[in-house]
């Protein structure tokens, strides 16, 4: 235990940024679980070989974790999704007359429920505390891998066979098996490798695969999206424009055009002009009042070059020259306004004008090839 422990230790530490505490707490657990299974299974312990296939298994572990940490908390959930999307898709069978869309949504709902089942699970091999939910990456990369893990166990079933475990869930969700065939998670048996669905070859499960790489779920790191809706509606609110956030409420529910001209009493050409005022504020909220927090959600703040590509960011760089690369410069150094005013020889005021200016061609560039318009922002 204790080799395995520090075998973990020394290597979380060395290939992550987390705490020593946090290394120590995600290493005795993993090495808690590889200890658990070799133990359990009489095929290592008939093997003579315990030794090696703890290290192989921590190993085996600890490169799982690793991958999520180094996609990120974002990617990383994106990843995930698509994983467990693709190996359940087949299972989740939605009527005949349903769409290809209401199949996706029956996943989504399907996955959600399958989250929570694997955090409970995880709280209970892993002997923490009911209420424990991930609060650093690398907690959140252990249990990502541990989900993972579960849903790709494989469970005996009658006449030599197995399946995954997710894919017996998703049966049973789908109604195509009796309520009976569900398992028993305490007797779930761990196995040593990573089994591959025969789904991946699918065409339509490719397809499936990229339509959820496009939306990122739902999960208990959503703090972020939530703190920018927060301070979108403040803003709105002090800028005595509860219209803005009344419709702003309503989009945040999915509801189409239709469906809030009636609940705001607006007439289209009224609610036109209420969505295009929104927009308007929508940009000043993002590139002004809070772009930290807005790019920091998106992933194009200053330390991922404001979200371009390196051609994107060579773009940039030649559209705004060398006085406001400076400012950019400036910026990049974590200077304040102040100091950066001082630098340039120029007023606060004419430092956050210029940087709104550039951030909103940044945005320009950014989103180019999403919207397919190459008109300038500066009309």
């Amino acid at each position: 235990m204790e080799a395995i422990f520090q075998l973990l230790f020394v290597e979380l530490k060395q290939s992550t940024q987390a705490s020593e505490r946090n290394c120590q707490d995600v290493a005795r657990r993993i090495a808690a679980e590889v200890i658990r299974i070799c133990n359990e299974s009489k095929r290592i312990q008939a093997s003579g070989e315990v030794e090696a296939w703890a290290k192989t298994l921590a190993r085996h572990r600890l490169q799982q974790c690793l991958h999520y940490y180094k996609l990120g908390s974002r990617q990383g959930r994106i990843e995930l999704h698509s994983t467990l999307s693709a190996i359940v898709y087949r299972y989740i069978t939605p009527t005949a007359q349903s769409s290809y869309q209401a199949r996706l949504t029956l996943i989504e709902d399907f996955l959600q429920g399958f989250y929570l089942e694997a955090l409970n699970a995880f709280r209970r091999e892993a002997q923490l505390h009911p209420t424990f939910s991930p609060k650093t990456l690398l907690e959140l990369a252990e249990y990502m891998a541990f989900t993972e893990r579960y849903g790709k166990r494989r469970i005996p079933l009658r006449g030599n066979r197995s399946q995954q475990l997710i894919v017996l869930r998703a049966q049973t969700f789908s109604q195509q098996q009796p309520p009976e065939t569900t398992v028993d998670m305490e007797e779930a048996a761990e196995g040593g490798s990573v089994d591959s669905d025969q789904t991946w070859n699918d065409t339509s499960v490719q397809e499936v695969r990229e339509r959820m790489v496009l939306a990122e779920p739902e999960t208990v790191l959503d703090d972020l999206r939530q703190e920018v809706i927060k301070e979108l509606m403040a803003y709105l609110e002090a800028n005595q424009q509860k219209d803005c956030a009344d419709y702003f409420a309503l989009r945040l529910q999915d509801l189409n055009a239709q469906e809030i001209e009636a609940i705001l009493g607006l007439t289209p050409r009224k609610r036109d002009y209420l969505q295009q005022r929104f927009k308007y504020h929508l940009i000043r909220f993002a590139l002004r009042h809070r772009w930290e927090l807005v790019h920091q959600w998106l992933e194009a703040d200053l330390e991922n070059n404001l979200g371009l590509t390196p051609q994107q960011w060579q773009e940039l760089r030649v559209k705004i020259g060398e006085g406001q690369f400076e400012l950019l410069r400036l910026k990049q150094q974590g200077l304040a306004d102040a100091a950066i005013a001082q630098a340039l020889g120029c007023t606060v005021a004419q430092v956050q004008k210029r940087w709104f200016k550039l951030l909103e061609q940044a945005w320009e560039i950014r989103n180019r090839l999403v919207s397919g318009e190459g008109s300038s922002t500066n009309e």
